[in-house]
């Protein structure tokens, strides 16, 4: 049997102080992480200082294309599987995330991965997600 995603609605996002120009640009369909003006490491979740060397960042466009590291399939009681996982971005950052759009059952540690935007609730930006390339 072939388990696929089946998307639950997605809560809006918290539009806190400072994360602003994430969202904005994801209503564009762009994906933006942060980088260090001083030493150059891009880091994930976005925030203002450094966390190498606490020193200013800015944000870049990243290209939305990654692996995955870890997974993590939840099915038992769950009417609408979905998976959670950590996926590596070529940019060299690791986040948490979901993937969709997919027959979960075929799903690999290593399978490369592209990002897709999905809508949220109201009119709150859309979250990045991945689905297989």
């Amino acid at each position: 049997m072939t388990m696929m995603y089946q998307p639950n609605p997605i809560p809006a996002p918290a539009q806190e102080k400072g994360n602003e120009p994430f969202w904005d640009a994801a209503k564009l369909g762009k994906f933006l992480i942060k980088k260090c003006k001083s030493c150059g490491q891009t880091h994930w979740y976005p925030r203002e200082l450094c966390p190498f060397c606490m020193s200013d960042t800015e944000w870049i466009e990243a290209s939305g294309k990654g692996t995955i590291y870890s997974l993590s399939v939840m099915q038992r009681g769950n009417p609408n599987p979905y998976c959670i996982a950590y996926v590596s971005l070529d940019e060299g950052v690791t986040m948490m995330t979901q993937i969709v759009d997919c027959d979960l059952e075929a799903l690999k540690i290593g399978q490369k991965v592209k990002l897709v935007f999905k809508p949220t609730e109201g009119d709150g930006p859309p979250v990045p997600m991945f689905t297989p390339v």
